[in-house]
C-alpha cells in the first residue's frame, strides 16, 4: 500500500491529448474504456463534464472525469437529485496499478465533489470489472439496481453519499 499522498487534479488541455491516447492504448485501460474514441478540443470543453489529469508528487498518472448526470436526455442517473455528479476514471501508468492510488485519488475527488455540494455521486462500472467494483465498495458505493444496458454500454449502477 502507499503512504498518505496528496493528489492534484489539473484540467485536461489539448496538450494532454497525446498522453491520453498513449494511456488509452494500454491493455489494462482498453479492457474497460472506450479507447477507440479519443477526445478532441470540443469534447474537452464540454461544460457538462469536468475532465482531469490526476497527479501525485507532480507526476501525471491517471485520468478522471466528473459530470452532471442531468446533462444528457435519458441518462441512467437522471433520476438523482439536482447537483448529483457521475465519475469515471482510469490509471494510465501501469506501474501505478494495484498499490492503492485508485482508491486514494477517487476518495480525494469525492471529497471535493461532496464539499462542492454534490448530494450523491454515481458511477457505472461494467458488471464484470471486479477490481473497480471492489474499489468503489471500499469508498462507500453500493449498487443501486441490477446491471443493465445503456447507450454507453453495460453497467452496474452504483451510488455513494457522504
Amino acid at each position: 500500500m502507499i503512504a498518505a499522498r496528496k493528489y492534484d487534479f489539473r484540467k485536461v488541455t489539448v496538450g494532454d491529448l497525446p498522453m491520453l491516447l498513449e494511456w488509452q492504448a494500454q491493455s489494462h485501460v482498453r479492457e474497460w474504456w472506450d479507447s477507440d474514441e479519443p477526445y478532441d478540443e470540443e469534447e474537452i470543453s464540454d461544460p457538462r463534464v469536468s475532465r482531469w489529469i490526476v497527479l501525485v508528487d507532480g507526476r501525471p498518472f491517471a485520468f478522471m472525469q466528473d459530470y452532471s448526470v442531468h446533462g444528457w436526455e435519458e441518462h441512467h442517473f437522471a433520476h438523482l437529485p439536482k447537483g448529483a455528479r457521475g465519475i469515471d476514471q482510469y490509471i494510465g501508468d501501469p506501474k501505478m496499478i494495484g498499490v492503492g492510488h485508485g482508491t486514494a485519488f477517487i476518495s480525494a475527488r469525492m471529497n471535493i465533489l461532496f464539499d462542492g455540494g454534490a448530494p450523491v455521486i454515481a458511477t457505472d462500472p461494467h458488471p464484470d470489472n471486479e477490481r473497480a467494483i471492489a474499489v468503489y465498495r471500499k469508498l462507500g458505493f453500493e449498487p443501486s439496481g441490477q446491471p443493465k444496458e445503456t447507450q454507453w454500454g453495460r453497467i452496474l449502477p452504483m451510488l455513494a453519499t457522504r
